[in-house]
């Protein structure tokens, strides 16, 4: 019995053996993708949207199974908070380079992405933001830059020629909010304004932690302008839209995506019926995909989409196809297959440009009727 006994010691250490080795072969990798927006202040419900966008596309790729190159793979978020700030946008780019996040979707803001940008160019990740539309995000050189977007050259134009035709504009007020998007946005609305024979009455500027306007409306009511310009968002949109109305300003309210948003009737109340503004990208409602994702996101996050979920949950997917047709994790090779991505997902269909910007960019324009937001007409760039 002792022979026996010693002669199947190592026949068992074997088997355990092999059986560990089995385990960790077919034991997932776990590839991290890297989220960036405002999750704390005015403009966090907005980060947190864009967030769940990606959760929900990293949960069903995860739940229906994913293998690049033989290995099986499980897709992790790793979420951020820049606050819309640029410092700590720089600041927890760092922080996903050290993390090895093989591609960065973020951030929200321009004013956030655009200083980010250099970070994730350095480490050589691709970043593609979901929200972006500042021009300058995709001009400076960045092989790393991409945008799932219309930008502001595109949005500014398309609201200022409907300001001129549709709303019969010929005087206006322009104030930004001084962030690398408020003032991009209104730049690029007075430049078509001024062109279109619209008189341009002033151009002021506020900041986007603001909260009081009356000393810039009450100098603007004195103008009185057939409509006010305002590059923000809508944490800031929102009170400004109020105390025009309140301080009996007859000026329609126009506005870019920051603004656009479904919060926008809560924070401006009954002055939101006195907005126009446009979206950088199809309205959710003329998505092809876009009833059935509106569906899931309810189901999975118990509340509908505030704005730019559908951008981040495509680019989830638009990440994942470039792993399958690079057939690698590596972020080096992710970038790579980047530059020829065609995939039609819930937004339409993305392609990019040499710069990294959409070649067929679109602008949704809106009003709200009774505090809905109401799909207005839908302008192809």
């Amino acid at each position: 019995m002792t022979f026996k006994f010693h002669k199947l010691l190592p026949v068992s250490a074997a088997v355990v053996a092999l059986a560990t080795m089995s385990a960790y072969a077919s034991a997932d990798q776990i590839v991290k993708i890297g989220h960036v927006g405002p999750l704390t202040g005015g403009s966090a419900h907005l980060g947190k949207d864009n967030e769940n966008g990606a959760r929900l596309a990293i949960e069903e790729i995860n739940a229906k199974g994913l293998t690049i190159g033989g290995q099986k793979i499980t897709l992790q978020l790793d979420g951020q908070d820049d606050g819309a700030d640029p410092r700590q946008a720089t600041q927890v780019a760092q922080k996903l380079v050290d993390d090895k996040v093989v591609a960065v979707i973020g951030h929200l803001n321009s004013g956030a992405s655009i200083p980010a940008s250099k970070i994730y160019s350095d480490a050589g990740i691709v970043q593609i933001s979901p929200s972006a539309t500042n021009p300058a995000y995709t001009q400076q050189g960045f092989k790393t830059t991409f945008r799932v977007v219309a930008t502001d050259a595109q949005q500014g134009p398309a609201l200022a020629n409907y300001a001129g035709t549709a709303l019969n504009v010929k005087t206006v007020a322009v104030i930004d909010d001084s962030t690398a998007y408020g003032q991009g946005l209104a730049n690029e609305f007075e430049k078509t304004a001024k062109a279109r024979g619209i008189k341009v009455l002033s151009h002021d500027a506020t900041n986007d932690k603001a909260v009081d306007f009356r000393a810039i409306l009450t100098k603007v009511k004195g103008e009185n302008p057939d409509a006010i310009m305002f590059g923000g968002m809508d944490a800031t949109g929102g009170p400004f839209a109020k105390q025009a109305k309140q301080l009996g300003l007859r000026a329609k309210i126009l506005a870019g995506d920051g603004v656009c948003t479904e919060s926008l009737a809560n924070l401006a109340g009954a002055a939101a019926d006195n907005v126009v503004c446009s979206q950088a990208g199809m309205a959710l409602e003329r998505m092809d995909g876009g009833a059935a994702f509106s569906a899931k996101y309810a189901k999975r996050f118990g509340h509908a989409i505030e704005f730019d979920a559908p951008f981040t949950y495509d680019t989830v997917y638009i990440i994942v196809d470039a792993m399958k047709r690079a057939n690698s994790t590596d972020a080096a090779k992710i970038l790579a297959a980047i530059p020829t991505t065609d995939y039609k997902g819930v937004i339409g269909e993305t392609t990019f440009d040499s710069k990294g910007d959409l070649k067929h960019g679109v602008i949704s324009l809106y009003n709200y009727k009774a505090g809905k937001k109401t799909l207005l007409d839908v302008v192809k760039m």
